[in-house]
């Protein structure tokens, strides 16, 4: 289209230059006419006539100039809106910019406004010079793949030491009245660098995205950190995720559907609100797992996403996160050893079937974004001792929304509550107990994670509060020579088994410099306070565990964005 036009304001220029030369050669071959005895009268009639023509005709095609060059400038208009970054796109949803780090960045591609199709092939040939210009991608046939990750240098201080390296087990704050309450503990670390890639291609007609994560805190041997922090690498995501117009399949290792979002549905980190914390088991309250999933997900419109996530399950009874056990009835600790999941259990607990999990996303504006999501679960166990099998079922919901209440100003609120749900708190609370007969009883919990994040040039600002209660369930146990109480949270329990768990923090992350080229570097810093209080509290023992954390971090994030996919 633009060649066409280009050509037609070739080719009235032209007329009008023709134009120019002939009304004067015209003018000049009426003089010898004269001479040569021919009417003068008749002549000047003729040639006047004549030369109004040319005049008018002239000035037709001045005006066709000038509506070419207008339409020419329209549609460099459309091209310049087409190919602009994120700012400059008055859309719902924002288009990728060129200067994105690619670890930080969106992750599904997002979607411009719809071109005319005469710039169809002029916007491709730009984002496809754009694209080759941009670092670390490689380019196979249709695909384009780009690495993520970043280098961190970690250093972390609490009061108390936990033992459990630069991940704050928050259940597990040791007491004061115990040798690990009375020494504090300093740590450095690169284990939570993180190194992966994303593939981005169009296959028939759907966007194609695939996404590997992982880091360095896998499994630790014992004499890790004497000679050589021979630090293990471990798998955090591995998906695939498949969008064709309305509809979305994904599968493979991601976060939790139930972990909140930022905005839609997306599993992709960025659009996924873990908080801006250091500590990599981040923040009391929040409702997070990584684990092996299929979501399928439909997409009405453009500010609307729902879902349903089937997600591996595991019946849980504390020991986890720094969780507390609870306690089973004699006769049963041995049968149901491996039936539930105590933290040391592995793959060996017989579930019965994927947690299944809901959820519907609606983004009215970029300043604002909701959510709902329901979870349902089955438990299930066989009591050999009398020959039944037991089930019960749980079940938990959230409400989760973010609102930016002024320019660069954004307000986060995220509420869980389930009776059967504690695992997904972290592991900070049992998911059930066990009565003397072997049946199950679920246990009631719930958290809340609520804060804002500021960000003013390159510093960003942010403050949490988060929060777990954990209820009791109890019940007695006829199995052994006496009765006992068992459960979770009666008289006499273990310091272990938490009522509450508080946890504020704040932080602020200063980035030096952010360039697709080169990366972006930051300093980050961190301070957190826990506080727990168990159910029962011995006499002269402490009535809880706190304890002061301070973070610094140096990161170098890898440079790159993700290409754009129409």
């Amino acid at each position: 289209m633009l060649k066409r036009m280009r050509g037609r304001l070739r080719r009235t220029t032209l007329l009008g230059y023709v134009a120019g030369f002939v009304l004067p050669a015209f003018a000049a071959d009426l003089a010898p006419a004269a001479r040569g005895g021919i009417d003068q009268s008749t002549m000047k009639s003729a040639s006047q006539s004549e030369i109004l023509e040319l005049k008018s005709q002239l000035l037709e095609q001045r005006r066709m100039i000038e509506q070419l060059r207008l339409e020419l400038e329209e549609q460099r208009k459309l091209i310049g809106l087409a190919t602009a970054g994120p700012a400059d796109v008055p859309t719902g949803r924002q288009a990728r910019s060129s200067g994105e780090v690619a670890s930080t960045a969106p992750v599904v591609p997002a979607r411009t406004l719809p071109l005319a199709k005469s710039t169809q092939a002029t916007v491709a040939a730009a984002q496809k010079g754009d694209a080759e210009q941009a670092p670390l991608q490689l380019h196979i046939g249709s695909a384009t793949l780009t690495p993520v990750g970043f280098m961190d240098f970690t250093g972390v201080y609490r009061s108390t030491n936990p033992g459990t390296g630069i991940g704050t087990n928050f259940g597990s704050v040791p007491y004061k009245n115990t040798v690990q309450g009375n020494l504090g503990e300093f740590r450095l670390s690169a284990q939570n660098s993180r190194v992966g890639f994303r593939v981005d291609a169009k296959v028939r007609g759907a966007n194609v995205l695939g996404y590997l994560e992982s880091d360095f805190l896998g499994f630790v041997p014992g004499n890790a950190a004497v000679t050589s922090n021979s630090d293990n690498l471990r798998m955090r995501l591995y998906w695939v995720d498949v969008r064709k117009d309305k509809i979305e399949l994904f599968g493979g290792q991601s976060w939790s559907m139930l972990t909140p979002n930022r905005k839609g549905l997306s599993a992709l980190p960025s659009d996924l609100f873990y908080t801006q914390d250091i500590d990599v088991n981040y923040q009391a309250g929040l409702v997070w797992s990584r684990n092996p999933q299929f979501r399928f997900i439909l997409h009405p419109s453009a500010k609307v996403a729902m879902g349903v996530s089937l997600e591996g399950p595991e019946q849980y009874i504390g020991g986890s996160g720094g969780g507390g056990l609870v306690t089973l009835p004699s006769a049963l600790s041995t049968p149901y050893a491996t039936q539930l999941n105590n933290g040391n259990t592995a793959l060996s607990v017989p579930d019965v079937h994927p947690d299944v999990i809901a959820k519907v996303a609606f983004d009215p504006s970029r300043r604002a974004h909701f959510e709902v999501a329901g979870l349902f679960r089955t438990f299930k166990v066989y009591n050999p001792l009398n020959q039944n099998h037991f089930s019960a079922h749980g079940g938990g919901a959230s409400v989760n929304f973010g609102f930016e209440l002024a320019k660069n100003f954004r307000f986060f609120s995220n509420n869980f509550y389930s009776d059967g749900g504690g695992r997904w708190i972290f592991g900070l609370a049992p998911d059930l107990i066990v009565r003397a007969d072997g049946s199950l009883s679920p246990i009631h919990s719930g958290s809340t994670l609520d804060g804002f994040e500021l960000q003013h040039g390159n510093t960003q600002f942010y403050a949490y509060y988060g929060g777990v209660y954990i209820a009791r369930n109890t019940a007695l146990d006829t199995t052994g020579n006496k009765l006992a109480p068992v459960g979770y949270g009666f008289s006499g329990s273990s310091g272990a088994q938490n009522r509450v768990i508080h946890e504020p923090t704040f932080g602020i992350t200063q980035t030096f410099w952010k360039d697709p080229k080169y990366g972006a570097l930051q300093l980050m810093l961190q301070y957190s306070y826990v506080l727990r209080h168990p159910w029962f509290v011995a006499t002269e023992a402490p009535k809880d565990g706190h304890s002061n954390m301070a973070f610094v971090n140096l990161r170098y994030l890898l440079p790159g964005s993700a290409p754009h996919i129409e």
